[in-house]
């Protein structure tokens, strides 16, 4: 089954910035330029299924409709580049609070404004990010 895969992650000092990229992991969704996606994250060691993921935000299929979540709004930017079945993560102005395993993932149907995790699909393994002080 094909799902996402996220990378870009890594460690960095209070302030700086990291890009995420996340991409389809075989044979390309047939319509990905019309899937919403989305971001989460999941505070590091906290693995585990019954571990709410925290929305970072979701895209519109053309990207021109961008939800972010309160904690990141300001700093995180999301955009998609159909061409390449990619959407990326672009994280500025990093804090320790935002140390976590990052996880794009794939909303079929509804809306695109949705922060439930529950609603999104093909999670990939995540990537890792480490702000430190």
């Amino acid at each position: 089954q094909v799902h996402m895969v996220e990378s870009g992650g890594g460690s960095v000092q209070t302030g700086g910035s990291l890009r995420l990229s996340c991409t389809p992991s075989g044979p390309t969704f047939p319509s990905f330029g019309a899937l919403v996606m989305g971001w989460f994250r999941q505070l590091s060691g906290n693995g585990g299924a019954d571990v709410e993921r925290e929305f970072v935000g979701s895209i519109n299929w053309s990207g021109d409709r961008i939800l972010y979540g309160d904690d990141v709004k300001g700093r995180f930017t999301i955009s998609r580049d159909n061409t390449k079945n990619s959407v990326f993560l672009q994280m500025s102005s990093l804090k320790p609070d935002d140390t976590a395993v990052y996880f794009c993932a794939v909303k079929k149907h509804g809306t695109w404004d949705d922060n439930t995790p529950s609603r999104y699909g093909d999670w990939g393994p995540g990537t890792a990010v480490t702000v430190s002080s």
